[in-house]
């Protein structure tokens, strides 16, 4: 493995996913086009597994971090349980590292970040839990001296 290059995320409208990321954490849109499995022989539509996808994508990066996010116009998505346990099967969360999680905390809440609690601090650590506005969970993480 080389590193990791990105998280990929299926959220319910596009526009509002890519201002909440840019107002959140500073992310830039680096590409935002349409896609659909009947291009490039189907081979996209392989690789999703997905034998009739189309939509938008795009890829915001910012601070080492980048994330692909997929609106699907077909098939149509199926809305998630927005309270979905972190113990279930799956991804769970992504993790971002801040220097202030109290500074980063307060101005999350402003754009419309939810959390499950505010910040903790747990030995030499302070984190919290948060949700988009797709309630795809992140985690906020400072480690403290």
């Amino acid at each position: 493995m080389v590193s990791l290059n990105h998280i990929g995320i299926s959220v319910a409208n596009l526009e509002r996913s890519i201002a909440f990321y840019v107002a959140a954490f500073g992310m830039t849109v680096v590409s935002n086009t349409t896609f659909a499995s009947e291009k490039y022989d189907r081979k996209y539509g392989a690789i999703l597994g997905l034998n009739d996808a189309a939509g938008v994508v795009a890829i915001l990066e910012g601070s080492g971090l980048r994330l692909e996010l997929f609106q699907f116009d077909r098939p149509l998505s199926k809305r998630t349980d927005g309270a979905r346990p972190v113990c279930d099967h799956g991804i769970t969360h992504f993790c971002l590292q801040v220097n202030d999680i109290d500074a980063a905390y307060a101005r999350l809440l402003r754009v419309g970040a939810t959390f499950h609690c505010p910040p903790q601090r747990v030995g030499h650590s302070a984190a919290t839990y948060g949700r988009d506005p797709d309630a795809n969970v992140f985690e906020l993480l400072q480690v403290c001296a």
